[in-house]
């Protein structure tokens, strides 16, 4: 049993004591509830007991590109950044999962290596067509695409007239189809300049390649009858075509992610490209839009979309280094340190980081404080701060663009179906458990 002060459950946060039995929560209990006799209980006093966080966009790069990240490392990091569960991206690994066969050697990677419990996306490209139904009946949860060059030649992105063929297929056995939204027309007009400066690299990724890219999405979506969800959004122009979607009955989601929500433009030193993401980080008023889209409902989810590589290819010059933003394990006190000065509760960030990925997953078994489901919970310190230390984060290259931030919100501990997989900086052997879509 546990015992908070600040529960937070779907019902709001309230004082109470959470009873697990055979990694499921069995009750929860009022906070004055008798203890019986035997049972362990931990107090954790004014800390905030979480569910466990769900985070639907990780690429772990495992096999292939492992001196960029690996099972072990990411799932370390999750753990201390309260996350007890994971889906991992279908590229940046050596084999992509584009087929069942792939898919099985990434599991057999996984499986001795994980702290939390991790499923995967499979892979839509122009070569799999014919293999994206034997993924699905596999038990990938879904499948990502790209519309415009993924950054690995392994992983082409689809063309509109692949997209519709791809995604006809997917809403057959009634798959869902993940995208990166940029349109490549509007990449290829856009101004390119090598060099350090953060205005140069902006300038090629701009707002209206995402626009456009999920206006076409959503026609597709619309004519098919098909589940889509947009990836990682960044531009706050997006979001009156998708609530627009939305209302008329469109089966469109979208997420975005903490570095969106908390990082700006104006902010970005030239030359760090510790920053550099695609989609980019946008100016303050566009992260203003984002945050009322949240506010909305329109944005579901918040995910990290924690895409790490190593030191050397963080070089300075925007045009040539790796895109991709490394956070893991600070996600939550980012978002926490910049939503509740927003006004935001630990309820609404319970909302889009734990009960929002894990409805767009089909994980009904996570994302919750109640009765039947997994016991994973993450206890929050939600008035300590710290500054981040990049030589303290777990993931294998310790680059990260919070460096030097002080952030809101210590995880003290993490727990998976009921066991402590996280204590006082100690952790536990691995335990998690691979997942597969409706197991």
């Amino acid at each position: 049993m546990l015992r908070s002060t600040r529960v937070v459950t779907p019902g709001g946060t309230r004082p109470a004591v959470v009873a697990v039995l055979a990694g499921r929560i069995d009750a929860v209990l009022p906070h004055d509830t008798e203890v019986p006799a035997g049972v362990r209980l931990e107090e954790l006093g004014e800390k905030a007991l979480l569910p466990g966080l769900v985070d639907t966009h990780v690429h772990v790069n495992d096999p292939g590109r492992t001196a960029w990240e690996g099972f072990r490392s990411a799932t370390r990091a999750a753990a201390a950044g309260g996350i007890t569960t994971l889906l991992d991206m279908p590229l940046n690994s050596l084999p992509p999962t584009t087929t069942v066969g792939h898919l099985r050697t990434k599991q057999r990677v996984a499986a001795p290596q994980i702290h939390v419990d991790t499923g995967f996306w499979g892979g839509a490209i122009p070569a799999n067509a014919k293999d994206l139904r034997s993924l699905h009946e596999a038990g990938v949860f879904g499948f990502k695409c790209f519309l415009s060059p993924s950054g690995v030649d392994e992983f082409p992105h689809l063309d509109q007239e692949r997209l519709g063929r791809s995604l006809a297929e997917i809403a057959d056995f009634g798959g869902l189809l993940i995208v990166h939204a940029e349109d490549p027309g509007h990449l290829d007009a856009a101004p390119h300049r090598v060099g350090p400066a953060y205005a140069d690299f902006l300038a090629s990724r701009p707002r209206a390649a995402e626009n456009d890219a999920i206006a076409g999405l959503i026609a597709h979506a619309k004519r098919l009858d098909a589940r889509v969800h947009v990836l990682h959004l960044s531009s706050g122009d997006a979001l009156p075509l998708i609530a627009e979607a939305q209302r008329e009955g469109v089966r469109i989601t979208v997420e975005s992610c903490p570095h969106f929500l908390t990082l700006t433009a104006e902010e970005v030193p030239d030359g760090a490209t510790e920053f550099k993401c695609c989609p980019p980080i946008r100016e303050a008023a566009n992260q203003d839009v984002l945050w009322q889209g949240l506010a909305d409902g329109v944005i579901e989810c918040v995910v990290s979309d924690h895409s790490p590589c190593t030191a050397d290819l963080k070089t300075p010059d925007f045009a040539t280094a790796w895109g991709g933003i490394s956070s893991l394990q600070l996600g939550l006190p980012a978002l926490w340190t910049e939503a509740r000065r927003r006004g935001h509760t630990l309820d609404d960030v319970v909302r889009w980081m734990s009960a929002g990925p894990a409805r767009l997953a089909g994980l009904d078994r996570k994302g919750a404080i109640e009765p039947g489901r997994d016991a994973d919970f993450a206890v929050l310190d939600p008035e300590a701060a710290f500054t981040v230390d990049p030589t303290a984060l777990h993931h294998r290259n310790q680059v990260t663009a919070y460096a030097g931030r002080t952030l809101h919100g210590v995880v003290t501990s993490t727990w998976l179906r009921g066991e402590r997989i996280l204590g006082d900086g100690v952790f536990a052997a691995p335990s998690g458990r691979l997942l597969e879509r409706n197991h």
